[in-house]
């Protein structure tokens, strides 16, 4: 039985990968090491099929040392230790390199059993995982190891990796194989940055259309879109990437561009995502909006109500003027800066007792003891306002808030300016 082409194509020499310029480029800290032969351990991360695995076994041929290779889904910590137990000056006499896949799965035991002999030499590790590592490997592995991280590739590097792969397929079947840049782009563009997923769809391609004498026609859309409608969106609900598809999605409506902020939308709503993605929502209206324009909260809280009572698909509909009208509304994040800074100051140690004439206490009447105690009503006062103290004594002169320059908190801070004679300057 044929091993599957992606298989049968994997690069053997470094020249040969495609993309990864940052760690393969020429004078990269990478290549500098691979060159002086100094193996040191090493955590790859990013997506799949960017090459993580090809790399690992390059290295290691190029080191001339044993390779082990164990998949932390379905490894145990014997199986560790059994590999360990192979490796001797007879089975590796140039050292062993042992390779785990997605590493993200070992738990914390199972990843310290690794210190010792990555300690004493015995094993060079060589990990890789889809997540991100800071997050999901143990610091102590973490801080014996170098971390390179993968990035997803562009369609001009999965062309160049279609195209090696034809060249292959045409070697091995002696047959012509005939296609157009078009076709190619396409098949890159429903790979999602995948480099194995392309070229496993450009062979079930080859398959499917039979050949025609001593050639081939790739040529068929037909058949390319039915694998287009048998492709998902590649997501991990639990995962870097439902963090980074909301991140990104507030970081756009932050940065006003509602065109990015519209596509991160239907990313994660096509993931299934609609409870998280209004609560992201909601929240940017409050932080980045804020009180830049007051109204948007109401608004925004009103969009989400209808996407959620609606449901998919026609909660995108909501969903989109919510996440438009965010885009477009004036920002300010005053309010937000306004809180974490008290947040701060109480984590801080600020927190003190509530002053006595703002105690839920009625020590306000007129027999009070001291003036000092007595809270005045600020109804009482021309514009409902009276000079009197609010915070803590000893935080009294403390400020928090500061208007930013937009037509709302220009005119609160006018109008306050005016009623209390005082400024906001810090």
């Amino acid at each position: 039985m044929s091993s599957p082409l992606a298989d049968r194509i994997r690069p053997t020499e470094l020249s040969d990968m495609v993309g990864q310029s940052h760690i393969f480029g020429e004078n990269t800290l990478f290549s500098n090491l691979i060159n002086s032969n100094h193996i040191p351990n090493i955590i790859f991360y990013g997506p799949p099929g960017t090459g993580k695995t090809t790399t690992a076994k390059i290295i290691c041929e190029k080191a001339n040392k044993t390779f082990f290779k164990i998949n932390a889904t379905n490894s145990s910590l014997p199986e560790i230790k059994n590999i360990i137990s192979e490796i001797n000056p007879i089975t590796a006499p140039n050292g062993a390199i042992l390779y785990i896949d997605e590493i993200q799965y070992f738990n914390k035991k199972q990843q310290q059993s690794l210190l010792e002999y990555i300690e004493n030499g015995k094993i060079t590790l060589i990990a890789s995982t889809t997540e991100n590592p800071y997050f999901y490997v143990y610091n102590a592995l973490l801080s014996r190891s170098n971390i390179f991280e993968f990035k997803t590739l562009d369609t001009k590097d999965i062309q160049k990796a279609l195209k090696r792969a034809i060249h292959f397929l045409e070697n091995e079947k002696d047959i012509k194989i005939n296609y157009s840049e078009e076709f190619l782009n396409k098949i890159s563009h429903l790979s999602g940055g995948d480099v194995r997923k392309a070229i496993n769809s450009l062979e079930l391609l080859y398959f499917s259309f039979g050949s025609q004498g001593d050639s081939i026609e790739l040529n068929d859309t037909n058949l390319l879109n039915q694998i287009e409608n048998n492709y998902s969106t590649s997501y991990n609900k639990t995962g870097d990437e439902h963090f980074d598809l909301l991140s990104a999605l507030q970081k756009s409506l932050r940065g006003s561009d509602p065109h990015a902020s519209i596509y991160y939308l239907a990313k994660l709503l096509k993931s299934g995502e609609l409870i998280s993605t209004c609560r992201r929502i909601l929240v940017c209206a409050c932080e980045d909006v804020g009180l830049a324009y007051p109204n948007i909260f109401s608004q925004i809280k009103s969009l989400t109500d209808i996407a959620l009572q609606v449901g998919m698909p026609e909660a995108r509909i909501p969903l989109a003027d919510a996440v438009i009208l965010i885009a477009v509304s004036p920002k300010s994040n005053s309010a937000y800066k306004a809180v974490n800074e008290a947040f701060k100051d109480l984590e801080s140690g600020y927190d003190y007792p509530v002053p006595r004439h703002l105690q839920n206490v009625h020590c306000d009447s007129t027999d009070s003891s001291t003036e000092n105690s007595q809270y005045k009503y600020p109804h009482s006062y021309p514009n409902h306002w009276v000079n009197q103290q609010y915070l803590p004594d000893n935080i009294k002169n403390k400020k928090y808030y500061y208007p930013q320059e937009n037509k709302n908190e220009s005119a609160f801070k006018n109008y306050r300016e005016k009623i209390t004679k005082q400024t906001f300057k810090k």
